[in-house]
């Protein structure tokens, strides 16, 4: 044997070891985010898990935000419910990304140990993984990243496996120290120019940053608007909602792109009132391609 052709035989072995590896960190299947301050379901969520075989639920457990200059616990949630069995949950926490602006001693340990906390009081079990959502900037990037670093280490005592939310702009962002992102398809436009664009999901907001997904180094899984936005301007009542062929349309084009997309699907966010917005058909185009 060559030294060349060992080289290409090395080469080989580490790519699908590599490949291996990716495809261990990203998901696979029908998810969605519960981002309600009380876990409670009715009928009809309970049917929208069993219909779309949604294996993953994101609950939001509590936000961290900035109170006397230090980040503290929010709008913590309540567990008035449980899941059907065989759902997994994924504790999600939610950032400000001013508590990023500077590095908070303890910070990590605490939101583990937070997280841990709630699941052995209501008896959340087989937790596998956690989530941080944060829109952090070029401002904060670094000291997030280096939270997340710190997670990373206070999660491995528990095997915990942790994600990261990804809006479209930090795509032109070195890729964040986790397993794996969820791709935010949502919240892409400017709400102050409301008049122009749809400012949950505008194909036109997407589209710039398209190219950006091929090269992005983190494996991904997507998430895609099913709410309504409403707000009072002037005494005018505003409501936002997305049409379902913008959603599909900003799905094919991201596909398109990035295949593995297709693999772990979330839609934001599970409440009956966002359920009975589309055909059931819509949701089965989402879910499944």
């Amino acid at each position: 044997m060559t030294y060349r052709q060992l080289i290409v035989i090395l080469a080989t072995a580490l790519l699908t070891v590599a490949c291996q590896t990716t495809e261990q960190r990203l998901p696979v299947g029908n998810a969605v985010y519960y981002w309600r301050t009380d876990l409670r379901l009715d009928s009809a969520e309970r049917a929208f898990l069993d219909r779309y075989h949604i294996n993953k639920v994101y609950c939001r457990y509590f936000d961290v935000v900035m109170r006397d200059g230090e980040p503290m616990p929010n709008a913590t949630l309540t567990f008035s419910d449980t899941l059907p069995a065989g759902i997994e949950v994924v504790p999600t926490v939610y950032i400000t990304e001013d508590c990023m602006h500077q590095q908070h001693e303890g910070l990590a340990r605490k939101l583990v140990e937070r997280i841990c906390q709630m699941n052995e009081t209501n008896d959340i079990r087989d937790v596998r993984e956690i989530q941080i959502d944060c829109d952090y900037t070029d401002r904060s990037r670094k000291t997030y990243y280096r939270f997340l670093e710190e997670i990373n280490l206070q999660s491995s005592i528990f095997n915990f496996q942790l994600s990261t939310t990804i809006r479209l702009h930090q795509l032109s962002m070195p890729a964040p120290p986790a397993d794996y992102g969820v791709l935010m398809v949502y919240n892409t436009g400017d709400p102050r120019k409301f008049m122009e664009r749809n400012p949950i999901l505008d194909m036109r907001d997407v589209a710039p940053y398209l190219s950006r997904l091929k090269a992005y180094s983190l494996p991904l899984a997507a998430a895609y608007p099913v709410y309504s936005w409403q707000r009072t301007i002037h005494g005018v009542r505003i409501e936002h909602t997305v049409e379902a062929e913008e959603i599909l349309r900003a799905k094919a084009a991201l596909e398109s792109r990035r295949p593995e997309l297709s693999r772990a699907i979330l839609t934001y966010h599970l409440d009956t009132e966002n359920i009975n917005r589309y055909h059931p058909e819509t949701y089965e185009a989402i879910y499944h391609h």
